[in-house]
């Protein structure tokens, strides 16, 4: 599928990946728990920006109007993918992590964390010939 510059990308993760995660390890005498929840994602859209969102996106779906941009999270391409190698945009959406901790009567909290999942895109252009009207 290609993607036309000038026509919104709608960002999204699956909602799944937008929930908070915990887990615990334990020594005779001692539990500590770390749970980590999504913060922002972070999207390298491989054109040179970078979108940064607050949430998961909003799922683009059959039927809403392409035409439309994401009313939470998405991109514009203004150029194609052409000179890309493959001729694709290489998509990188990191997920940033608040981690915190507690256990043994102590807690705090660890330096953001970030997982990462990357894609590409292939981004073309339309364009319309006119020609005279014949009469």
């Amino acid at each position: 599928m290609t993607q036309l510059v000038g026509l919104p990308v709608w960002l999204w993760v699956p909602q799944q990946w937008w929930a908070a995660r915990s887990a615990s390890a334990s020594v005779p005498g001692l539990t500590v728990t770390a749970t980590a929840v999504p913060d922002r994602i972070v999207w390298q859209t491989g054109d040179g920006n970078q979108v940064v969102c607050r949430g998961p996106g909003t799922p683009w779906r059959p039927g809403m109007d392409a035409a439309k941009p994401s009313p939470t999270c998405g991109h514009t391409y203004r150029s194609p993918s052409s000179a890309q190698p493959g001729g694709k945009f290489r998509v990188v959406a990191t997920v940033v992590w608040r981690v915190t901790w507690a256990g043994g009567g102590q807690s705090g909290t660890e330096p953001a964390l970030g997982t990462s999942t990357t894609t590409t895109l292939r981004v073309g252009e339309s364009q319309a010939l006119l020609t005279p009207q014949r009469r």
